[in-house]
This record gives C-alpha cells, structure tokens and sequence, in this order.
C-alpha cells in the first residue's frame, strides 16, 4: 500500500503548475496594450496615427473667447478695410495702472528708450541702435494704442513683447507713456490752480538725495554715442534728445569725366 501513497512536494508542485496556467490564460495583451494615449506619441486608434489630436473646428477654449479684439489687437477695422488704430484705452486710466505701466516700462522699455524716454537708454549709449524718442513730434502725434500695438507685434529693431506683458500690461504701459509725454512737456498752465510743482532738486532732497542727483549725469569714458552728441538736440538722458529723422550726410559725387570726341 506504501507504493500507492502520493508524493505530497508533487502533488503540490502539480497545483502550483496548474495554478500559473490558469493565471496565464487569463491573461491578455488588453492590459499591455491599453487603449489610451500617451502624450507624445503615436496611437493605433486613429487613421493618422497621432497621438495628438487637432483641436475640433470653431472651437474656444476656456478663457480664450477674446470677444473684444480692439483690447488684444488695438487696432479696429477702418471704413476701407483696413486695421486702424484709435486714440483711447479699452478701460478707464486709474493711478493704479498708471503705476503698474511705469514698473512695466522701468524694466522692459528703459533699457533703450531711458527712464524719461528719449531714446538714449544704457545699450543705446554703449553702441546699440538708437531707439525712438518717444518725445518727437512723430511718436507725440501717434495714438495711444499704436504703442500697444508695437508692443505687441514688434517694429524695426524692436522685438515684441507679448510674452513678457499681459494685455492689461501692454495696455498700462501705453498709458504711462502718454503720461509721460506730458510730463516732459508741461507746461504752467496745465497745472491746476493752487497746485504746489516742485523742482526735481527740492524733490531729490526731500528724498535725502543730492541736488546734484536732478542734474543731467555724465556719461563714462567707455560710452559709444550711435550719433554724434549735438547740444541743440538735448543733454543724453534728458529729454529731449535726438531728432526722430536724423540728418544723413551724402558725400558729393565727383563729375563725370567728358565724354571722348
């Protein structure tokens, strides 16, 4: 009877064999190869094989609806068709905008245009090529939102700045612009009646500064001016400065020679 009598470890490595096969068969590529997508990569579930999805026809996404274009674009379609820009901000003018478009403008614009705008700013004055005096009488002339408008698409030299400025901060920008347009030439009779104006020197002490902090500052002996320094045209960092069409000096071309007989 000892012969008939079953091998325990057998009969145990027979289950757990029987067991792995079951396991196995009910296995399938379904949870290798789910139906998903990945990003970046290719998928079986559509004819063109892409992964990524083109976004579904006259639709918006969320936040991007952009219904008044005038404030993204700042420019309306003129009465023969073509863009036009407008002389007005999409929202009213507040001295909190203003003082956000005067941070904006210190750190994106100054670099060449300069604190007051005259186009002589610090990379201006080592050698880069002169930016526009926002004082002239071309840029005074121009309206408001042709500002937005450059900062937007960019102009000449000037790359665009919609990356690093908000709409609302193109927009803020613009208006410290005006803003400071009329600061630069002011006037007493733009000052209301029994307002008190200081002098840049009484503002400078009133800051424990020098008087001499208001004056026109020198520039160092490694200063490259893109043009030569006229006094008529204004001191560099005070406005105004160069002219908007600086004068271009042709040389004389030398007469012909006779023509031989």
């Amino acid at each position: 009877m000892v012969g008939n009598r079953l091998n325990p470890i057998g009969t145990l490595a027979a289950a757990s064999a029987t067991a792995i096969l079951l396991l196995a068969a009910g296995c399938r590529q379904d949870m290798q190869n789910q139906p998903k997508l990945i990003p970046q990569r290719g998928s079986e579930m559509f004819a063109d094989h892409r992964g990524a999805r083109p976004q579904v026809m006259n639709t918006v996404a969320r936040g991007q609806l952009r219904e008044d274009s005038y404030y993204y674009t700042g420019v309306v379609q003129g009465a023969n068709g073509y863009r036009e820009e407008k002389n007005e901000l999409p929202f009213p003018v507040t001295m909190e905008v203003l003082a956000r478009g005067q941070e904006r403008f210190n750190i994106y614009c100054t670099p060449c245009h300069s604190r007051v705008g005259n186009g002589l700013g610090e990379i201006v004055q080592r050698g880069y090529k002169p930016a526009a005096n926002l004082h002239d009488q071309v840029r005074v002339s121009q309206p408001i939102s042709h500002y937005f408008y450059v900062m937007t698409n960019g102009y000449g030299a000037m790359p665009d700045y919609s990356a690093q400025l908000t709409p609302a901060d193109r927009w803020a920008v613009a208006a410290y612009i005006r803003a400071l347009q009329l600061s630069q030439n002011a006037k007493d009779s733009d000052v209301p009646t029994g307002a008190q104006v200081k002098s840049l020197k009484d503002v400078a002490l009133s800051k424990n500064l020098q008087a001499s902090f208001a004056d026109p500052w020198s520039l160092p002996a490694t200063a490259v001016q893109a043009y030569p320094h006229v006094t008529q045209e204004g001191t560099p960092a005070m406005a105004p400065a160069n002219p908007a069409d600086p004068a271009i000096k042709i040389p004389a071309s030398k007469p012909a020679a006779p023509a031989a007989k």
